[in-house]
């Protein structure tokens, strides 16, 4: 995995089930990479977690990768 792109998408895919129905649609603003994830909302409660631990740990993932690259991760039903 090369870019933040691949890297966030990979993430999310492993973590939610293969049944799922998910879009990650990705942007440039401003130097700014918005990753946009849109799913159903009980695949969105899998993917923040308790206390949203899951979400905070792909943010610390991708954080470590590309220390570098600037991105706003936002998710929506």
């Amino acid at each position: 995995m090369t870019t933040i792109q691949e890297s966030a998408e990979y993430l999310i895919k492993s973590i939610l089930p293969e049944s799922a129905s998910v879009s990650i649609n990705y942007r440039d603003e401003n130097d700014i990479t918005i990753i946009e994830i849109t799913a159903l909302p009980e695949y969105i409660g899998q993917l923040i977690g308790k206390e949203g631990k899951i979400i905070k740990s792909i943010r610390s993932l991708l954080n470590l990768s590309f220390p570098t690259v600037k991105y706003l991760l936002e998710i929506k039903e």
